[in-house]
């Protein structure tokens, strides 16, 4: 009986190990395939120069499979709420429903743009992406031990990949250039943080790493809403 058990618990721990694969599987390719969106969108960016408005929408749409497995894998629309709100209504946790889905296709469109908009000098793209990515890579090492830790185990797996391939393009992008990343690399990087932010449960920590990025993104608003001329490769 007792020889039964445990073999019966070794094939159910090799089962939920199993299940974790397929998750995480499943979790990795609908990233992947949000990221080539943009990347097939950053290429005909480059080819036809495309206005600002299909700019905000097909990042929208290049989000739907991130958003699609956020809602099937994990459903979590809660957000906790900072202080000193829980003291003045009593409550430590707000619903947000549908709005933390647009919540979060906004974010996958700000990301890529982004990076975008913070362009234009040889190095720039590729060396803002590599401090956002250490930055996340630190992030996940240090929260391996907390309870959250599949999630920051999954955005190691995204996050590496993309360090080494990023340190090889700024190793041709540095000035004086040999290779010019377009807006091809801008998307790519841009959806790559916005998939780690979302399947890894760290949105509001992302959003702290593009503080930078925010902040450039303040001095364009008067060139991106045509309030004065904006050259085609410029930074504020």
């Amino acid at each position: 009986s007792s020889g039964k058990n445990a073999e019966y618990g070794v094939l159910h721990s090799k089962d939920d190990a199993s299940s974790t694969m397929l998750s995480n599987l499943s979790l990795y390719l609908r990233a992947l395939l949000s990221i080539c969106c943009m990347i097939l969108l950053g290429f005909t960016d480059d080819v036809l120069n495309l206005r600002w408005r299909h700019k905000l929408v097909l990042p929208t749409i290049a989000s739907l499979p991130i958003l699609m497995v956020y809602y099937v894998t994990y459903g979590n629309t809660n957000i906790v709420l900072p202080f000193p709100v829980p003291q003045l209504l009593n409550v430590n946790v707000f619903d947000l429903g549908i709005l933390y889905y647009v919540y979060m296709g906004m974010l996958a469109v700000f990301c890529t743009n982004a990076i975008n908009i913070l362009a234009g000098v040889n190095g720039v793209e590729c060396g803002q992406s590599i401090v956002i990515a250490v930055s996340v890579l630190i992030n996940s090492l240090i929260n391996l031990n907390a309870d959250c830790w599949p999630e920051h185990m999954f955005s190691l797996y995204l996050v590496c990949p993309f360090i080494g391939v990023s340190c090889a393009v700024l190793y041709y992008n540095w000035y004086p250039s040999k290779v010019f990343v377009g807006d091809t690399f801008c998307y790519f990087a841009g959806m790559t943080f916005a998939a780690l932010g979302i399947l890894g449960h760290f949105s509001k920590t992302m959003l702290m790493f593009f503080i930078p990025q925010i902040f450039n993104f303040v001095l364009s608003v008067p060139q991106l809403f045509h309030f004065v001329p904006s050259p085609r490769h410029r930074l504020p």
